[in-house]
């Protein structure tokens, strides 16, 4: 029977840690969670202390969607380890709960009983909503989360070090910033801005050189600069994201978004509150929750109040006239120009 394991993601991360450290390990794993970088390196961990030996492939069994069933899962369960302590089964991308019904009362007996010998990885893309009760009650269940912004600023300086460069703590958020902030995407941005600065230490300068913003980075400055007034340079960001064939209606769903915070961190500063229930209240890192919070100066609660309203009306239009999106997208601008200057 397999062991008792830690049943919270949280606990599932420590435990394993600890499992790597020690050399003894769960009978069954699920990696699962948003950050794929960290689930493929423990991933690699694992399976190097598991198939590191001389018949390491001969013990390894690995599964795609395609491949697996459970008669060759059951055989992968039987078959013993040679010149090792464990079998490892890798099962990737199989999502127990949309298969038949026959099936998923097969995998799950056979999860409920996993031998002592074997040592079996679910790998999953994404987040787990549920866990029937055998996968719950055998499974360390191990999720990747995002990191916090402290943790991935600690994580991009020890990569520009490696390369030889420094980088100031500012300078990470804004890398964290103008990317999705997921470490996936960060290794490769870190690893051009390194080849491409000339000097001892990263400046602003060499990020925007080599480092493409994302849509939800270009939004915010967009919609940052509808809140200073600076609606030519918002007309120009728009533009931009035209060009580049972005879908107009995540355009829209991205600058409304940050209307609403910045009606929020309007109505946060009247109650005489800070940067940090406006981080809790809205999730966003310190960086960006920062410059919103100064935007939010610029103009009126009653502006930012009006703008969501016309991010609505635009949607409506988008989604029920046969208006050109750009051309919506342009004129909500335009509408906001004008509700500034009314005050």
């Amino acid at each position: 029977m397999a062991r008792q394991t830690a049943q919270t993601p949280d606990d599932g991360l420590q435990r394993l840690k600890a499992d790597l450290k020690n050399g003894e390990f769960q009978n069954f794993y699920i990696f699962c969670g948003e950050e794929a970088y960290l689930r493929e390196h423990y991933l690699r961990m694992l399976t190097g202390k598991l198939t590191g030996g001389p018949a390491g492939a001969f013990n390894e069994h690995r599964f795609s969607a395609e491949q697996l069933t459970p008669e060759a899962f059951s055989e992968a369960l039987e078959a013993m380890p040679m010149m090792a302590e464990r079998t490892f089964i890798r099962v990737d991308d199989v999502d127990l709960f949309k298969l038949p019904e026959a099936q998923r009362t097969q995998y799950a007996q056979l999860l409920s009983d996993i031998p002592d010998y074997c040592c079996v990885v679910f790998k999953i893309n994404g987040t787990m909503k549920k866990l029937a009760e055998a996968v719950r009650k055998n499974a360390c269940v191990v999720e990747f989360k995002r990191q916090s912004e402290r943790e991935l600023a600690a994580w991009i300086a020890r990569h520009f070090r490696a390369a030889g460069k420094d980088i100031s703590d500012e300078l990470c958020r804004y890398l964290i910033f103008i990317t999705d902030g997921m470490m996936t995407t960060l290794g490769p941005e870190i690893q051009k801005v390194a080849n491409y600065c000339t000097t001892p230490a990263v400046a602003r300068s060499d990020i925007d050189a080599m480092v493409t913003p994302a849509l939800k980075a270009r939004t915010f400055d967009i919609s940052n600069a509808i809140a200073g007034g600076e609606y030519e340079r918002a007309l120009t960001g728009l533009r931009e994201l035209f060009a580049m064939q972005e879908d107009c209606n995540l355009i829209l769903g991205a600058i409304g978004s940050q209307m609403r915070r910045l009606h929020y961190a309007k109505t946060i500063m009247a109650c005489g509150k800070g940067q940090d229930v406006l981080m809790e209240l809205t999730g966003l890192k310190s960086y960006p929750a920062g410059l919103t919070m100064t935007a939010a100066r610029r103009a009126s609660e009653g502006f930012f109040r009006r703008a969501v309203e016309l991010c609505l009306q635009t949607d409506v239009r988008m989604k029920t006239s046969y208006d050109d999106p750009e051309r919506l997208l342009e004129l909500l601008v335009v509408e906001l120009a004008q509700e500034a200057r009314r005050g």
